[in-house]
């Protein structure tokens, strides 16, 4: 006898089960239709995002991009989602702030753009550490024709960014600022004003080329050549290497582990100063020749025990120990001993100035020490003696 089977076929209700029926057959239960996937405008402005800052032009098939067009153009996401994002599909609702953003515009490196942007950033900084106004900053470099300075343009309106730019050539810049008003698109022109007004005090008018442009070359200057010995000098005399050469550097460096030594050397060997670093380690003697040379070319680094403490902590996690790795190194006992240590022999040297770097930037102590190494140099001024900075 051939047994009766039921086909279940999805998405398909059963017929309801009548009178005559058996009503010991198994009841077929409705299976549940699968939830489509919404589409999210904002993927695809992130999308449209991605794709300028790598340089290339959007997909436009049936559109030809104008140089300005006559209206502002849509405007993809509302205010509320611009401050908000929330998750759907019966998630919990999580609201993430989503920070304003400002788009930098250069024809070249960007360099000068980021740096300025970050330097006029640095004075809100108590805003941005608890992320009350978060600030997302995006980098366009090498933007050297109209098509794709529109597409950048017209983007920033619709996220509702501020525009800042670096345009060597004059006729971009006007582009960049008659867009950005059309648009009502907040904007500053950082290379425009300053060129302007060495031309007018110099009598010379700019070549409009921004670095780099077939027109423009740089020569290999004396001082080029220069800067390559000096940072091939500094890399070879890191951490106490060699220290016989030690009368041969521009500057010297000294102070305990994580004070910055390293860093703060490259960034002084790229502007052509040849740097020399010697640790001091409890228990080590320091090498005769950072006695012998120049002590106004010597410059001692300190720092605060806590903030030192949490940074040879993290270094220690990052090379693999554990918490239950016991080491002396970031114990804090042990740091104040070796700060102590290195005090006392900034205090058998009291012509070595000693700088605080706890809470400075690797430039902000560069711009210190080359103060005080042009100003002895020049026989401008003499620091106090033990000053510290």
């Amino acid at each position: 006898m051939l047994a009766s089977s039921t086909l279940r076929l999805p998405n398909i209700r059963p017929t309801p089960i009548s009178s005559n029926q058996n009503p010991s057959e198994p009841d077929t239960k409705p299976v549940p239709q699968a939830r489509k996937l919404k589409g999210s405008a904002r993927l695809n402005r992130w999308s449209r995002a991605r794709t300028i800052r790598s340089g290339r032009k959007l997909d436009r098939p049936d559109q030809q991009v104008q140089a300005l067009e006559a209206k502002r153009p849509p405007v993809e996401a509302t205010e509320s989602e611009l401050n908000s994002v929330t998750k759907i599909d019966g998630e919990d609702d999580v609201e993430l702030r989503v920070g304003k953003s400002i788009y930098m515009i250069s024809d070249g490196t960007g360099w000068t753009a980021e740096h300025s942007v970050n330097a006029a950033l640095g004075q809100f900084e108590h805003c941005l550490v608890d992320r009350g106004c978060p600030v997302n900053t995006h980098l366009f470099s090498g933007i050297d024709d109209v098509d794709r300075l529109m597409e950048i343009v017209k983007q920033a309106a619709k996220e509702g960014a501020m525009v800042v730019y670096t345009l060597a050539d004059p006729s971009m810049g006007e582009s960049a600022k008659q867009a950005c008003k059309l648009w009502g698109i907040p904007s500053t022109d950082i290379l425009g004003p300053i060129t302007e007004a060495i031309a007018a005090h110099l009598g010379v008018s700019p070549s409009g080329l921004p670095r780099g442009a077939p027109g423009r070359t740089i020569p290999l200057s004396e001082e080029y050549f220069r800067r390559i010995e000096a940072i091939e000098f500094t890399i070879k005399q890191d951490d106490g290497a060699l220290p016989q050469n030690l009368y041969k550097a521009d500057i010297v460096l000294t102070g305990v582990s994580r004070t910055g030594k390293t860093p703060l050397s490259i960034y002084l060997a790229q502007k052509g100063y040849k740097v020399a670093n010697v640790p001091i380690v409890m228990g080590i003697e320091l090498p005769k020749t950072l006695f012998e040379v120049d002590p106004e070319k010597v410059f001692g680094l300190t720092i605060n025990p806590v903030i030192l403490q949490a940074i040879r902590k993290a270094r220690a996690k990052s090379l693999g120990f554990n918490i239950e790795t016991r080491s002396n190194y970031s114990e804090m006992d042990y740091v104040r001993e070796e700060l102590e240590f290195a005090r006392r022999n900034f205090a058998q040297n009291p012509v070595w100035p000693v700088i605080e770097v706890t809470g400075k930037a690797i430039e902000e102590t560069a711009a210190v020490i080359l103060r005080l190494y042009h100003d002895r140099k020049h026989r401008c001024s003499m620091p106090g003696i033990s000053k510290r900075y």
